[in-house]
């Protein structure tokens, strides 16, 4: 019997050990502070962390991609100046490749943004950039010369 009322007592200095440390400031922090960390990790892992209502897919077509800029996306040709003056879409802002590092700040970091370039390479790459830097972007495969074909709106023509 002195078994079993010490093995009893072990049991509730246990519970009584862990009520107490429980009891303390600090601990309660911890516990909080780890409930709260296991929940934001759930959170950006569902997407939720990336301060955007909706990941874009890695690449649209260029039929999405035209449903989109009707929807009024915003549109960043990467091609080089030479290239936009020749024939572009309407209402798109350009940003040559090579410039785009430095030029982030010229772009919202509050709207989905469809990379476009000639043939669709170009623009996997921006997409990556901005990606990168935090923005909510994807790249329209078949470039400008297959918006074009498929009679979307362009300014200029492609020669």
């Amino acid at each position: 019997m002195s078994r079993r009322k010490s093995s009893k007592r072990n049991h509730l200095a246990t519970r009584s050990g862990l009520s107490a440390f429980l009891r303390r400031p600090a601990a309660q922090l911890g516990v909080i502070v780890v409930i709260a960390l296991i929940i934001y990790l759930i959170a950006i892992s569902a997407g939720g962390g990336s301060g955007a209502s909706t990941a874009l897919a890695a690449e649209v077509s260029v039929d999405e991609a035209y449903q989109m800029y009707q929807e009024g996306v915003f549109v960043l040709d990467v091609r080089t100046q030479e290239e936009w003056d020749e024939y572009h879409a309407p209402n798109t802002t350009l940003i040559p490749l090579d410039q785009l590092p430095s030029r982030l700040n010229e772009l919202p970091k509050d709207r989905e943004i469809v990379v476009v370039c000639r043939s669709g390479n170009r623009s996997q790459q921006g997409r990556d950039i901005l990606l990168n830097a935090g923005f909510n972007a994807t790249s329209m495969t078949g470039g400008l010369k297959e918006w074009y074909a498929r009679g979307y709106p362009i300014e200029g023509a492609p020669q």
